[in-house]
């Protein structure tokens, strides 16, 4: 086994970014958000391109997890169980932040704003399109609940493997569906050397109904 690095080396960990700055900015940040996106999922360094970092608060506790970006319009959508901690956390505080980390590229997309529940009619077009194994992990997994053992959650899944057989429909869980995070601001972080990234603030106007201020700031 190696050993763990020292306070020393930790502290000297860094590198150099590269010389490619934020020069394409939109009037939009949708426009931008898509562009970006786009490269990431080219970009074979990227394992997941729409995995983002979800922060809830639990009373003056914030809380973080990773999640899957599903659809992107004028707001970021994700699904979940509605039982879970994440959705307990959204019922009693509705504000939410996003974190897209594409550090292969130097670059990372920070969203705040609110989460709101997606239409029922909405989370069931989501659920039908999942493969088979996840719409039985929806039914099988009490996310965030206290778990026994290993076997008590495989023999969920058994059970429910067995009452939706595969190659039958499978019915979305009255306990699972979607959340669309409608964002207050939008900031767009491109790494650039001496540490003089560049950073640009998407801040919307009355919700986001009659556009953006956009600016530059500080690295």
């Amino acid at each position: 086994m190696s050993e763990n690095l020292d306070r020393q080396a930790i502290a000297a960990l860094r590198r150099s970014y590269g010389e490619v700055g934020l020069s394409s900015i939109t009037a939009n940040p949708f426009e931008l958000f898509h562009l970006w996106l786009k490269e990431a999922v080219e970009n074979p360094l990227i394992v997941e391109a729409n995995a983002m970092v979800l922060s809830t608060v639990d009373g003056e506790q914030p809380v973080a997890r990773t999640v899957l970006l599903k659809d992107v319009t004028d707001t970021f959508t994700f699904f979940t169980n509605y039982n879970s901690r994440k959705a307990e956390h959204i019922a009693k505080n509705d504000h939410v932040s996003l974190l897209f980390p594409w550090f292969a590229m130097e670059r990372q997309v920070i969203v705040l704003g609110t989460a709101k529940k997606v239409s029922r009619e909405a989370s069931d077009a989501y659920f039908q399109s999942r493969p088979w194994g996840s719409q039985i992990g929806a039914w099988s997994s009490e996310q965030s609940a206290d778990l026994n053992s290993r076997d008590e959650l495989e023999l969920r899944f058994a059970e429910f493997a067995k009452k939706f057989p595969q190659g039958s429909p499978v019915p979305t869980p009255p306990h699972w569906g979607g959340y669309a995070v409608v964002p207050t601001s939008i900031e767009f972080w491109q790494g650039r050397y001496s540490r003089l990234h560049d950073r640009v603030r998407y801040i919307a106007s009355d919700s986001g109904t009659t556009g953006w201020n956009v600016k530059r700031v500080n690295p």
